[in-house]
Parts: structure tokens; sequence; C-alpha cells
């Protein structure tokens, strides 16, 4: 993914990967760089293989059985893969399910 500017207060739902294997699921305005901005991000601790692997989590949200951290507004550093989420993923996501 490009670089992205999403207006001036616009946010974009996205999950976001890290070398260092973290996954995290939080709203940003500017998604291009090695270090993202979060907004409410939550820690994707697991996920059932029904989640078809984390990108399933972008595209369906996590799925019963996952287990997802509290949100906190952090940097995230080391960045590997931003993934858009859909509406589904983000009202799943928010929900935090922790099983």
């Amino acid at each position: 993914m490009t670089k992205r500017k999403i207006g001036k207060a616009k946010e974009l739902a996205v999950l976001v990967t890290t070398a260092h294997r973290g996954v995290f699921f939080g709203y940003a305005v500017d998604t291009g760089g090695a270090t993202i901005a979060l907004r409410a991000a939550r820690c994707c601790l697991y996920w059932p293989a029904s989640n078809k692997g984390f990108l399933g989590l972008a595209a369906y949200g996590p799925m019963s059985g996952a287990r997802v951290g509290p949100a906190a507004d952090i940097e995230v550093r080391d960045v590997t893969c931003v993934a858009a989420c859909t509406a589904a993923a983000v009202v799943a996501g928010e929900a935090a399910p922790w099983k």
C-alpha cells in the first residue's frame, strides 16, 4: 500500500502487521512509512483457523474463539502490511472478543 493521507480528520480502519509478528486493528490517518500511529488499537493475539489467516481479520473481523486485547492509542513500528478493514470487520473488531 502506498502512502495514504485521508483528509484532515478522516480515519481508515486498518489491520497492521509488524516485523515482530504483531497484528493490530485500529484507526489511522496516515498509513505510509515504517511507523504508523493507531487510535483505539487492539492487539490481535489469537484467531482461529476459521479466520483463514490474518487477512481474514481484515475481511471478516475476529471470529469465535479469537483473542483481541483492549484498545489503546499506540505507534506501531516496523510495519510490514497495512490492510483496509471491511465494515463487518470493524464491527467484530470493536467487540474485542476474548474467549
